[in-house]
């Protein structure tokens, strides 16, 4: 091994391992990553016990559910209004067995993410997921990853907390680089090659970009995802998110992580070795061995995910990426050397934009324009150990606003048929 420290997902390390069934933590557990985790669980029961979920609250028929099911200690919920809902869907459920201990309000997910438990799973999406993945990481949990926003948003922070080999990530891209990495040792690695599926434009130009409607960049060739995320892969702001999360998680530096268009979305991202050896890890398009490897990690789950039937002809290419007509990676890798409260502009500032293009306000090339003005505007970010939450949330909400105000101007200054 290298003499520098260990990064934050090292494969060469496993965490507080222990043996027998590991009780686990799932944060945003009526979500699609928490619903996959539960299914995962329920299928080894031997392996894993959960011990606490929380949710939004939008669901409490399916987290009434989940909760017996998996005989759970403790139920949190983030909108208290949802408590007495939730209290009767949980009785219907347990009858006259005694309900689980309830948690609500804004903290109650950071509450249950220090309970007693050996890994903490944060499927929450959004930034209101960094609060938990800080009281985890400080509680000494394991911390399986797939808020992406927790290291977007607040790497510094992360990092000041996190032990070497603290956090196993979930992102279909960085566990594939995660398991490839523990083939070698850090000195031995040249770059990491993060994949894209391309998304429903690929091979498209800017100029052929500019009057796509939020339809077309909603029908994604490959997987089925929130409006959100998949207009996120439409203009590969989701493969720039990446691109800061693989430096922040592995400590490569920039210029040695690269992002390749792969369409098939078999190889989940490869990792290329000094002696020019790449290893790609490669899967059917599916989250459940992820999230096993996530949750279990260094111990693999037997059967956890679909494997290829090799019997059966395919083909698998490549393609470079286009930066001119997507460049968002370019931006993101911008923003990441910048680092302090400058990727959380960029990332409170695209959801902003990606708003406002499903809402017909803006282009689709308008998502990314305006974003690169917002972070332009937003000059000299917080830096290093001097970042704190606080200036994380101010840095999201001027952002937001100053992306909304954007859209709105460009909205009025489009003649009247541009806008009908």
């Amino acid at each position: 091994m290298s003499d520098s420290p260990a990064p934050l997902a090292d494969p060469h390390i496993a965490f507080d391992v222990s043996e027998g069934r590991r009780d686990v933590v799932v944060l945003g557990s009526t979500g699609s990553i928490g619903t996959q985790a539960i299914d995962l669980v329920l299928r080894n029961p031997d392996r894993f016990r959960v011990t606490a979920l929380s949710a939004a609250g939008g669901r409490v028929g399916l987290l009434a559910e989940q909760a017996r099911q998996l005989r759970v200690r403790t139920v949190a919920v983030a909108r208290e209004d949802t408590v007495p809902a939730l209290r009767e869907a949980l009785g219907a459920e347990y009858g006259s067995e005694p309900l689980p201990e309830i948690l609500a309000g804004p903290d109650a997910a950071t509450d249950v993410a220090t309970s007693e438990c050996h890994t903490v799973l944060n499927g929450i999406t959004g930034s209101i997921g960094l609060a938990p993945t800080l009281a985890a990481l400080e509680a000494g949990r394991t911390l399986a990853l797939a808020n992406k926003e927790s290291l977007i948003v607040g790497g510094p922070l992360v990092k000041a907390l996190a032990k070497p080999g603290q956090i196993i990530p979930v992102d279909s891209e960085h566990a594939a680089l995660f398991q490839a990495l523990a083939a070698g040792t850090r000195a031995d690695v040249r770059k990491l090659v993060v994949t894209a599926s391309g998304g429903p434009f690929r091979g498209r130009t800017r100029a052929e970009l500019a009057h796509v409607t939020p339809d077309d960049a909603l029908a994604h060739p490959t997987w089925a995802m929130g409006p959100v995320i998949t207009i996120n892969s439409a203009t590969l702001v989701n493969k720039g998110l990446e691109v800061i999360e693989a430096h922040l998680l592995y400590d490569i530096p920039f210029e040695r992580i690269e992002v390749v268009v792969h369409p098939q979305s078999y190889v989940h991202s490869m990792v290329e070795f000094t002696d020019g050896s790449t290893l790609a890890q490669a899967t059917p398009p599916d989250m459940s061995g992820p999230i096993a490897i996530g949750i279990g990690w260094p111990v693999r789950v037997p059967d956890a995910a679909p494997a290829f039937d090799w019997s059966t002809a395919s083909t698998w290419e490549f393609f470079p990426l286009d930066n001119e007509a997507f460049p968002s990676v370019g931006l993101a890798r911008h923003v990441g050397s910048l680092g302090g409260t400058a990727p959380a502009v960029f990332n409170a500032a695209n959801e902003e934009c990606v708003e406002a293009f499903l809402a017909g306000r803006l282009p689709f090339n308008g998502i990314m324009d305006t974003v690169t003005e917002v972070v332009a505007e937003h000059g000299r970010p917080a830096k290093g150990t001097s970042l704190t939450v606080a200036d994380v949330l101010e840095a999201e909400t001027w952002a937001r606003a100053r992306a909304r105000e954007m859209a709105e101007k460009f909205g009025e200054e489009q003649p009247a048929e541009a806008r009908a």
